[in-house]
C-alpha cells in the first residue's frame, strides 16, 4: 500500500469535489484526504501515482509532493 501526497490547485469548490470523486473512483484507492488550507490531497491504496496525477491533471494543476509506503506500525498496534 502506498501513500501519495499531491499538491493540487483547487481554484473552486466544484473542482475540489470533482477531484475527490475522480480520485476515489480509481480502483485500488482506499482513502482520500483533502487539506484545502495547504492545497494538498493525500491518497492511500494500491495505486499507480502517475495514473492518479494523469486523471487529476484533466481537472486542475497537480504536482506530486511525495510517494511512499503507508505506515504499517499503526495497524499493528491496533491488532494487539
Amino acid at each position: 500500500m502506498k501513500k501519495i501526497v499531491l499538491k493540487v490547485d483547487f481554484h473552486a469548490e466544484r473542482i475540489k469535489q470533482k477531484a475527490t470523486k475522480t480520485t476515489s473512483g480509481i480502483s485500488g484507492v482506499e482513502s482520500v484526504n483533502v487539506d484545502t488550507k495547504d492545497k494538498k490531497l493525500t491518497v492511500m491504496g494500491d495505486i499507480d501515482p502517475v495514473n492518479v496525477v494523469g486523471k487529476l491533471r484533466k481537472l486542475c494543476r497537480t504536482e506530486i509532493v511525495s510517494v511512499g509506503p503507508a505506515k504499517e506500525s499503526d495497524k499493528k498496534a491496533e491488532r494487539r
